[in-house]
């Protein structure tokens, strides 16, 4: 299927390329210099030191870090991480934020799925959702977005196609693309998601365009 592949399909870590934004699978160690992006992290493993503006982060699994364009950034430590590169962003008063999620709020999706909002950024919105067992409706967004499976199995139904999904699995939803994520497993699935123009995780819509709305199941 075109809108999913596995990390273990990229040996140099680079998983969706597309117009608006890059996810790649990255080490955290190393210097990075200003570039003409933001920048939004999720620790995946292991551990790193962060020095971000003069100041410095002691990052873990499950940290959230939003890097604004024009700002360096350097890292110590044994850390692995996703990194979604959001082109053309909007200007920015702050130069990062860092958010442990492990220990956020959670706010409420539709077919009972929940999620937890990482660091503001004005050009995306990241979230970790969690999706309970079972399968939502066929429905669309309005935003494009970039998905990676953190915990669980489950099934992508999109474009007539299906494909398996494991921690590991990456998804490239496009704007309006109807489809269905189903939670094949017994406990709840978690993925991290990462979607442009920025807004709210619940936004959905059935495929005659009708509004989803928390407590449906939709």
């Amino acid at each position: 299927m075109r809108y999913a592949l596995h990390e273990s399909e990229s040996p140099d870590g680079l998983l969706f390329d597309v117009d608006r934004f890059a996810q790649r699978v990255v080490p955290l160690a190393g210097v990075r210099d200003a570039e003409d992006h933001d920048e939004l992290i999720y620790v995946l493993e292991g551990s790193a030191r962060a020095t971000v503006d003069g100041c410095a982060h002691d990052l873990g699994a499950g940290t959230a870090v939003f890097i604004a364009r024009g700002h360096a950034w350097s890292a110590e430590g044994d850390g692995r991480a996703v990194s979604v590169l959001v082109r053309d962003p909007a200007d920015s008063a702050r130069s990062h934020e860092v958010v442990d999620l492990t220990d956020a709020e959670r706010g409420s999706a539709t077919a009972g799925r929940q999620f937890v909002l990482g660091p503001r950024c004005g050009s995306a919105t990241q979230f970790v959702g969690l999706v309970p067992p079972g399968r939502a409706p066929d429905h669309f967004h309005t935003y494009d977005e970039v998905i990676y499976i953190l915990d669980g199995r489950g099934v992508l139904y999109a474009a007539a196609e299906e494909a398996e999904l494991r921690a590991g699995s990456c998804v490239h939803l496009p704007a309006r693309l109807v489809h269905s994520l189903a939670n094949t497993g017994d406990s709840e699935l978690r993925l991290l998601g990462v979607f442009r123009p920025a807004g709210s995780p619940a936004e959905a819509y059935y495929p005659d365009g009708t509004p989803a709305t928390v407590g449906e199941d939709g």
